[in-house]
């Protein structure tokens, strides 16, 4: 109850703190919606094998058409931004997969900078209001009492104290859900490459498989 009465009698300190931990908790609950249900690709193993299946068999439109069964998948995403270039040049499919990778990639860190962000400010709006508080208590201590001295000194101690913890209160965890999403996001960027690599060696592989069908004609 101590802790609740000094958030009620210093609300101008407290309510920027507390508006930086409500704008955290909306943005970890997106984030992890986001990195855990969102964005991965359940089964992608299967997925490129049948992606495989079509390239290697000359179905692309099938392929692009497997790919948009996943609008919501990054990885999709990749993987169809190479198959729709499959007719030109190596170097511009590989450009536009770097491209889809990149925006891909970008989609999937968003907002989660503003955790540690988050963390700094609240941080430092604890400390403010540590200095805010003795700053009264020591000017209330001016104009007091002799007897009333230590009582007041002490409560405007308590008083600053309690704001730097609701600021630590709210950059800890802060920190904590920024390294782990950071961590996971860190980890679908890197399937997003193995992605890149994996459509970029299928197009090639037909591509040689093509080119060996043409020439056994010709020699045919």
């Amino acid at each position: 109850m101590g802790i609740l009465m000094e958030m009620k009698n210093n609300f101008a300190h407290v309510l920027p703190i507390l508006i930086a931990g409500v704008v955290a908790v909306a943005i970890v609950a997106e984030r992890l919606r986001a990195l855990f249900w969102v964005y991965p690709l359940q089964g992608k193993d299967k997925f490129f094998e049948r992606i495989r299946e079509l390239v290697m068999s000359d179905r692309l439109p099938e392929a692009v058409a497997l790919c948009d069964l996943y609008p919501s998948k990054p990885m999709s995403r990749v993987t169809k931004e190479g198959l729709i270039r499959a007719h030109q040049p190596e170097e511009m499919v590989g450009d536009g997969l770097q491209l889809a990778v990149s925006e891909a990639s970008q989609k999937i860190s968003k907002r989660t900078q503003f955790l540690a962000t988050i963390a700094n400010v609240a941080t430092l709006l604890g400390l403010f209001g540590t200095i805010a508080g003795l700053i009264q208590s020591f000017e209330a201590v001016g104009s007091a009492d002799a007897q009333q001295k230590s009582a007041i000194l002490a409560a405007g101690i308590s008083t600053a104290m309690n704001a730097t913890m609701l600021g630590l209160g709210v950059a800890i965890p802060c920190m904590v859900a920024f390294s782990f999403l950071m961590n996971r996001s860190n980890r679908l960027t890197v399937e997003l490459d193995q992605a890149a690599i994996r459509t970029l060696d299928l197009l090639r592989q037909r591509h040689y498989g093509t080119d060996q069908n043409n020439n056994s004609k010709r020699t045919a």
